[in-house]
């Protein structure tokens, strides 16, 4: 009998059709599924399938109240599990009004009132400093007018959609043990696939999860295993589908933890290894995995990086770029004191 992720928690978000027509995605709702199926099949990811554990808010279910409620059913499922893994996922529109305040735009927002109707990242940010897990993961895969061009009719010719902006997800990562991927960055829009199955994003997310970045011998899938597999898949694939630039970004401040099984715990062939969570880590045993996960955050920035002369590269890209170095150098240092002093 296969493993269970005994301890992971997830609520998926495919906003789906809207109150608004004009602003519905009905491949989110196909992203939110696919990713349900897999994380729940025992087969690979293994968390248990049951309401209890894992949540699925799409069309008419994903309101604004029915999004808080989940967040706070999240908050509780940490305080009765203190090992709990947590996963939101969200696939749907958001936008940047004015560059002051960034919104997801959920089932039933209200064009003409979005700072009162849609979910401002703040009150998202709120809500998940209140879920006190030791690992907790966010996934925004916010699709863009441009990219949906391929599943849906125009949106209106007012509406702005941006990518979740760098200062969100530092406020969603505040706290022990969080890590945020977006599905692109600043302007860029996020595409679906040309047969129009899944969005780029959310496909290469699940043959992440199906252990496509793992190596033999591991039975669980990593944070790490994930930004890899997504680093190297859904830039080609934005470009070799439609010629365009979709580059994925990660954040984390975390140890590298475990996010699922890994072909429900039987993993690839090779010697065993253990299924277990993470026990409690000494700071040396933390920060050695934390610098692996940001030195490979930066070659993945690099690679991205190379395709740009230094006259061509975007401004945020440099900015990532920066301050990666900085935070593998802190860490490298940091490392070495521990070592010296221990």
């Amino acid at each position: 009998m296969s493993d269970l992720f005994t301890h992971g928690y997830a609520l998926l978000i495919g906003v789906g059709n809207t109150a608004d027509p004009g602003y519905s995605l009905p491949v989110t709702v196909k992203d939110a599924q696919a990713l349900k199926a897999v994380l729940t099949d025992a087969n690979f990811c293994a968390y248990p399938n049951t309401p209890d554990r894992v949540r699925l808010l799409q069309n008419q279910g994903a309101t604004h109240s029915g999004i808080l409620d989940g967040l706070d059913w999240l908050k509780g499922c940490a305080e009765a599990d203190p090992d709990a893994t947590i996963v939101i996922y969200y696939s749907g529109h958001g936008t940047d009004l004015d560059s002051n305040a960034y919104y997801l735009l959920q089932h039933d927002f209200n064009e003409q009132a979005i700072p009162q109707t849609a979910l401002s990242a703040e009150t998202l940010s709120e809500k998940l400093r209140k879920i006190e897990a030791k690992r907790l993961w966010v996934i925004i895969d916010s699709c863009h007018a441009e990219g949906m061009a391929t599943a849906k009719n125009d949106l209106p010719a007012d509406f702005l959609p941006t990518a979740l902006p760098k200062g969100v997800i530092d406020a969603l990562k505040q706290g022990e043990g969080r890590a945020v991927f977006t599905s692109s960055r600043g302007n860029q829009s996020s595409y679906v696939r040309p047969d129009g199955i899944l969005s780029v994003y959310t496909y290469h997310l699940i043959e992440a999860l199906k252990g496509m970045a793992n190596q033999p011998g591991d039975r669980l899938v990593r944070i790490s295993n994930v930004m890899t597999h997504l680093g190297k898949t859904v830039s080609e694939s934005a470009r070799n589908f439609w010629d365009e630039e979709q580059t994925p970004f990660f954040d984390a401040a975390a140890e590298d933890f475990p996010v699922a099984m890994l072909r429900g715990g039987k993993g690839l062939p090779s010697q065993t290894q253990s299924p277990e969570l993470p026990r409690v880590m000494t700071n040396q045993e933390v920060m050695t995995p934390a610098l692996a996960m940001a030195k490979r955050s930066l070659a993945i920035l690099e690679e991205q990086a190379a395709g740009f002369g230094m006259l061509q590269m975007p401004g945020h890209l440099r900015i990532d770029l920066e301050e990666k170095r900085r935070e593998v150098a802190e860490l490298e240092a940091r490392l070495k004191d521990g070592k010296s002093n221990g």
